[in-house]
């Protein structure tokens, strides 16, 4: 892969449509995160974060909706290990709806944890925290 090439990845924040409305976060050792991961060649976005959610949750892309509507891009510089310089990362996250909250299995993180949606949130202030906010400004304007 070109260096200069940025790294596509997606994810999704799943929210409960009962109330009270949650969210999802899932538990790195040192940040909350969410579901997400590199797209795959020929993987649309909303593949790879449908596919990302499944092996990360173990929740079904059929357990979810994607909200049509709904979609946000974070792009900041990481370094991996593989990686002579830093590289531009790009995260396309989706808003996805579940009934309510679930078991999850998590696969590589260690917890997952439903929180109240309980806008402003301060959680992790680089991809997190600015996806909440447009989240919050989104459901003001789809409520009647």
């Amino acid at each position: 892969m070109d260096q200069n090439e940025p790294l596509i990845a997606a994810g999704v924040l799943l929210m409960t449509r009962a109330e009270p409305r949650q969210f999802l976060l899932m538990r790195h050792p040192d940040r909350w995160d969410l579901p997400k991961g590199h797209a795959d060649p020929h993987e649309t976005l909303e593949q790879t974060a449908l596919r990302e959610m499944a092996e990360e949750t173990g929740l079904e892309p059929s357990d979810v909706q994607l909200d049509p509507d709904f979609r946000f891009l974070v792009e900041y510089l990481v370094r991996y290990p593989e990686d002579e310089a830093e590289r531009l990362k790009q995260v396309h996250y989706f808003l996805a709806w579940i009934d309510q909250p679930r078991n999850i299995g998590c696969t590589e993180h260690d917890e997952a944890r439903w929180f109240d949606w309980e806008p402003p949130h301060a959680i992790q202030s680089q991809t997190i925290d600015p996806l909440l906010e447009e989240v919050e400004k989104f459901l003001k304007y789809q409520r009647p």
